[in-house]
């Protein structure tokens, strides 16, 4: 629970952050995220019982909650739509940077200094933000046009020919407000379903629970330092995730999502043949403690077998960052109308926090029901249903405009 408490606080900030990001603008959002992010730190070093833990933990889900949903827009919105892709990428590659650099310092810092060194980002961010423009497309929604021509000139440059584009924004920005009715028109509720089912199918291909597993594969692969495993893991998501920034405006969205799908297909589905090798003849439903079931499957079988699961597990991880991790905050930041981009970005969101609660915290009970192998068989049924799902609904959005894009839904 102490693990998964965190993704209820990031349900809360995604629902937040939806109303925060069409009111205050998405500057002012990220700024005012940081107290959470702040204080939900200090409540963790100065922690003397196990609720202050709870407590300090929903604050930063709160707050990357909000970041999760702001941080893609802020980029999709005053990125030019050559780079677009590729800076989008870049904020899945900043977390697993982040999530890399937390499995580095952990081998040496107490868990209090630990979360004193994670404190510094936040006050990084409010501190670069102020220097940060508003993006042109929320001030032309705000009526304040020489503000955006400002914001153009300052992430353009003075060569570019700002009037221009501020007159392709001007003819998609839509002044009025939204209201439910507004839902019933295609405009808006195909992409909203869109993005709603590619966070569903983010969480479902089992990236927590094989994450949730990676310190005891490597364990009963002979590797004695699971937080040094811990590091493997994480470097292989950093560099999978750069070459998706890289190469994701040349190749598309939808190439990126395919191959990733395939690869986490095969390899979840290797997870289960591995356990099913592994695994002694038992009713797992007896025995819901997954732990106590891995632990039973090292006592009835050789080491020589653990190479298979070390293999799928970098296999997924890669798979994973190469595509599905990525490429839906990418898409859902893109693929939205702008008076709808905050509540339809909050939806997405929650989806994808109330999931990651979901397969983490029911994990265990999982394991007991369909027992290892038929979970993960089950996680691979799920990779490939994410495959056929790009096939049939996603569009490629590479080198559209967000107006571009906004204009398709409506045609179609």
């Amino acid at each position: 629970f102490f693990k998964s408490v965190v993704t209820l606080g990031a349900a809360a900030g995604g629902v937040l952050g939806g109303y925060l990001v069409d009111k205050v603008g998405r500057k002012l959002s990220l700024m005012l995220c940081s107290i959470p992010y702040v204080f939900g730190y200090v409540v963790i070093i100065s922690a003397q019982n196990i609720w202050m833990l709870y407590f300090g933990r929903v604050l930063t889900g709160l707050a990357s909650g909000i970041t999760s949903l702001v941080v893609p827009v802020y980029i999709s919105e005053v990125s030019h739509p050559t780079v677009r892709g590729m800076l989008g990428s870049c904020v899945q590659l900043m977390v697993v940077t982040g999530i890399l650099g937390a499995y580095v310092a952990g081998i040496t810092l107490k868990w209090r200094w630990l979360a004193v060194l994670c404190s510094f980002p936040s006050c990084m961010m409010l501190l670069f933000m102020s220097f940060m423009p508003e993006t042109p497309r929320f001030l032309l929604n705000q009526n304040k046009r020489s503000e955006a021509i400002a914001a153009l000139h300052f992430l353009r440059g003075p060569h570019a020919d700002h009037e221009e584009e501020c007159r392709q924004i001007e003819v998609g920005v839509q002044e009025e407000g939204l209201n439910l009715c507004e839902f019933k028109n295609p405009s808006i509720y195909r992409p909203l379903l869109i993005g709603v089912a590619l966070m569903f199918f983010q969480q479902v291909t089992g990236i927590n629970a094989v994450m949730f597993y990676a310190e005891t594969i490597f364990e009963d692969a002979n590797f004695k330092d699971s937080r040094m495993a811990s590091v493997v893991v994480g470097s292989i998501q950093v560099c999978f995730t750069a070459v998706a920034a890289l190469i994701i405006d040349k190749t598309g969205r939808k190439v990126l999502l395919y191959v990733s799908g395939i690869i986490m297909a095969l390899s979840t589905a290797l997870f289960g043949l591995y356990f099913k090798m592994v695994l002694p003849c038992q009713n797992n439903s007896s025995n819901p403690d997954v732990w106590s079931t891995l632990n039973s499957a090292t006592l009835g079988t050789e080491s020589s077998m653990s190479w298979l699961a070390v293999v799928s597990l970098g296999l997924f991880v890669a798979g994973f960052a190469l595509g599905w991790g990525p490429v839906p905050w990418l898409v859902i930041s893109e693929i939205f109308p702008l008076k709808a981009r905050g509540i339809s970005s909050g939806a997405c969101v929650l989806t994808n926090w109330v999931m990651a609660f979901l397969v983490t915290k029911e994990f265990d009970d999982f394991i007991g029901f369909l027992t290892p192998y038929g979970t993960f068989w089950l996680f691979s049924v799920f990779c490939c249903l994410n495959v056929t799902f790009t096939a049939f609904y996603i569009p490629e959005t590479k080198g559209q405009t967000l107006e571009q894009i906004e204009a398709y839904f409506r045609r179609s």
